[in-house]
């Protein structure tokens, strides 16, 4: 039986995906029809981007699964005409590889003191070294795909990595602590915390005040994981009081971050245009193409959203 798959995305993604969505398909050996527009009674998948415009999945009545082109749901996963599973986008050939190389280069960038060498108008000769890795605490919040690979990334490289997440978790020479005593104790004296979690209600600005309060006087934030969880103006506050050295920024709440934001002018922070983790077509193209063929083949689906967790 033919399978009939629609993408909903923005216009402009389709000529990106359409060519590597056909060629994983293929390659899967499905017996499919793939269009950016198609009957809704005939719909059995939808590759889905929820700044599509689509938010009614009541209207599709042979709706078998929706697969998510971005790892973040928290757009869709609260819909309630989507009925059917949610898949999210892991994938570990784009987007977590992205991932991993930004925040690597980012917590490098910090832990060297590039700045201070790159951006000298005073010609100042100061040789003092850096530490090595290995006296260099680190905190990844979020311990999920991304972030338990850019854990093990830091901690490959030496850095003393501390991982947090809501559930507890094993990673290989990283100290993985949960819930609220274990959140403190990582934050606790961290000089560089990297921000990795989902955006729900429990995690919207999970760094407050009283816990960059927690963190080694002049410390760093990387915040490559979503905007919500920071409060701005306690993060702001901060930079100001010295008590947090500098902020790098790829996330905000509203994006693009407007041209009055603060953010942009503060001289501690850096603003990056959300381009820590993209998806890519070819890599992502494969991902979904091996998840409808799983379905069509009644093999459970991967990468699926707990509705529950919001993630």
């Amino acid at each position: 039986m033919t399978t009939h798959i629609l993408f909903a995305a923005k216009s402009e993604r389709w000529p990106e995906y359409e060519a590597p969505l056909r060629a994983a398909l293929d390659a899967e050996g499905l017996d499919y029809v793939l269009s950016c527009e198609m009957d809704a009674e005939l719909v059995d998948y939808i590759i889905y981007a929820p700044n599509s415009g689509l938010s009614d999945f009541s209207v599709f009545p042979r709706l078998k699964a929706v697969m998510n082109l971005w790892a973040g749901v928290e757009d869709v996963v609260g819909n309630k005409t989507l009925t059917v599973p949610l898949t999210r986008m892991v994938d570990e050939e784009g987007l977590t590889q992205g991932m991993v190389e930004w925040v690597t280069g980012h917590v490098m960038r910090h832990h060297l003191g590039m700045d201070a060498h790159i951006v000298n108008p005073e010609r100042i000769w100061d040789d003092t070294p850096p530490p090595l890795a290995k006296d260099r605490k680190v905190t990844v919040l979020g311990l999920g795909a991304l972030g338990t690979a850019c854990a093990g990334m830091l901690a490959q490289i030496g850095f003393a990595v501390t991982g947090w997440s809501r559930s507890d978790k094993e990673i290989a020479d990283v100290i993985c602590e949960h819930g609220d005593e274990g959140l403190a104790r990582a934050l606790s004296g961290a000089e560089i915390v990297v921000l990795l979690l989902p955006n729900t209600p429990a995690t919207e600005d999970v760094i407050n005040a009283e816990r960059l309060a927690l963190m080694a006087k002049g410390s760093v934030i990387i915040n490559p994981g979503r905007g919500p969880l920071i409060d701005d103006a306690a993060l702001l506050a901060a930079l100001d009081s010295g008590q947090i050295g500098h902020a790098t920024l790829d996330v905000f709440r509203v994006e693009p971050l407007p041209a009055d934001h603060l953010f942009w002018a503060h001289p501690k922070v850096t603003v990056t245009p959300h381009i820590a983790s993209t998806t890519r077509p070819d890599s992502a193209a494969r991902v979904i193409a091996q998840n409808i063929r799983r379905a069509e083949t009644g093999t459970p689906l991967l990468h699926l959203v707990d509705r529950s967790a919001g993630y």
